[in-house]
């Protein structure tokens, strides 16, 4: 069984016959929908969804930055070569960055 990360749970039946009554009754908590009794969707009060989206947005621009600082990139002609001398048969034709802009067809 699927672990379910709420205090509080609802069926969808319950959720459809009185939608206001649950919200009423969550608070402040966030409350798992139960299929089956199985967590089909979560309902979260919205300066929890916010504050979730501020935090994964201040995360994500964190791991960029920390990409950023650690060096500098490696161009994508050096990138190709390498898959190239890698994974290229024998007698076949390379891929190159103006192959992946045609759709991934290979150039001549």
């Amino acid at each position: 069984m699927e672990q379910i990360l709420a205090s509080r749970s609802v069926s969808i039946t319950e959720l459809k016959r009185s939608p206001s009554a649950v919200l009423e009754q969550a608070g402040s908590e966030p409350v798992a929908v139960l299929n089956h009794n199985r967590p089909a969707a979560y309902l979260l009060p919205p300066h929890v969804y916010e504050a979730m989206l501020e935090r994964l947005n201040a995360d994500l621009r964190t791991a960029i930055q920390e990409g950023i600082d650690s060096g500098p990139a490696i161009s994508a002609d050096d990138v190709f070569a390498e898959l190239n001398a890698r994974y290229a048969e024998p007698g076949s034709k390379s891929v190159t960055r103006a192959a992946t802009k045609t759709g991934g067809k290979r150039s001549a």
